[in-house]
């Protein structure tokens, strides 16, 4: 969703109290936040565990604190920056890695990473306990932790006051009713802008998602640079103008969780038929070279454990891909999976990013 967040969002910290303020969703996966891992004083352990993450990432403190006791180890948590700057920095310092472990890498920079031959290889046994669909890396040097779906949201009071039928599918976003009602973000500065780009071409094809952009562009779509100012700013379920959002199948539970006033149900909805989301799944992978590589594995088996894994929902906003791991109950209520999502693989992404990226641009904002 490194999603989120799809979501989403943060403490969906993504859910990350991160995003904005203390009553609003947290930031999307992989996209830039201003909330960090607040950690108290703790013991003094006898070594020490680095672990990088992009800035979306956060945990529960006493999840980690069970972890460096059971381990005689303290976890240093470096925040490296969004997903693609957190893997730059990768790259450059694979010589002379910065961190044991690294985790938001997703599958929109997967063949990158691996290609980069950064991670060295760990077959996990708790992989076992997660479903191959989550599973893109046969080699084992990157491992999957959690996925979101981005997907287009809706402001359902506005659609309910203005006697509209609620957009149906990404076909539906281009017709006259819906003429500058959609805000989503650049795909060339945004990790859930990616995501739909993502979702576009995998649903239209390589040959005729352009012209889908065109139409939404000749409908009035409006282009922000992230994921918080569209959600935040112009989204009208937070005081904009536009009542349809790019953002997360996560969104919904989020805005429940983080109202300042009791909802008994969320105030969004998700689109989600016909393949109009693109699910974003995260990895994890031991850094080559690392000197604690012990340490470094039994961190990823924590991660893809049901312990790390049941914390996340409430602090990203992601789902978890252990399947003996449980949801909040309000995950469990007002979380909204697609049936069917847009498929681009890793490598076709990997192969054509810039490429749909300078097209898009061309498109879009020319």
């Amino acid at each position: 969703m490194s999603k989120k967040y799809l979501l989403l969002f943060v403490n969906f910290a993504l859910l990350l109290s991160a995003c904005a303020q203390a009553a609003q969703s947290p930031a999307p996966p992989g996209e830039a936040s201003t909330s960090a891992i607040t950690q108290t004083a703790t013991p003094a352990y006898s070594r020490v565990l680095k672990v990088m993450t992009h800035s979306s990432f956060a945990v529960s403190e006493d999840v980690v604190a069970a972890f460096e006791k059971a381990n005689d180890t303290r976890v240093q948590f470096i925040d490296a920056g969004d997903t693609g700057t957190a893997l730059n920095k990768a790259i450059l310092s694979k010589d002379n890695p910065l961190a044991d472990v690294f985790y938001g890498v997703d599958n929109t920079f997967l063949s990158r990473a691996l290609r980069e031959g950064i991670y060295e290889p760990y077959k996990s046994p708790l992989l076992a306990d997660i479903p191959d669909q989550f599973k893109l890396d046969p080699t084992d040097n990157a491992l999957p932790v959690d996925y979101g779906d981005v997907c287009p949201n809706y402001d359902k009071a506005y659609f309910t006051q203005h006697n509209l039928t609620p957009p149906q599918n990404l076909e539906d976003l281009t017709k006259p009713q819906y003429k500058g009602l959609l805000v989503v973000e650049n795909p060339a500065t945004s990790s859930p802008g990616l995501a739909f780009l993502l979702a576009t071409i995998g649903h239209f094809g390589q040959d005729k998602y352009l012209d889908y952009w065109k139409s939404l562009a000749a409908n009035d779509v409006q282009v922000v640079n992230d994921w918080n100012v569209a959600y935040y700013t112009d989204f009208t379920v937070h005081g904009g103008a536009r009542p349809i959002v790019i953002s997360y199948g996560s969104s919904p539970p989020a805005e429940v969780v983080f109202s300042k006033t009791p909802l008994s149900e969320p105030p969004t909805g998700v689109i989600t038929a016909d393949e109009s989301c693109f699910r974003q799944i995260e990895f994890v992978g031991i850094l080559k070279g690392t000197p604690n590589k012990d340490l470094a594995e039994k961190w990823v088996d924590f991660m893809l454990s049901p312990t790390f894994q049941e914390d996340m929902p409430l602090q990203m906003f992601v789902f978890p891909v252990n399947k003996n791991a449980k949801l909040p109950e309000v995950f469990s209520k007002f979380l909204v999976i697609p049936k069917q999502t847009a498929q681009v693989s890793p490598q076709e992404i990997a192969d054509n990013r810039e490429k749909w990226l300078e097209a898009w641009t061309q498109t879009v904002l020319h």
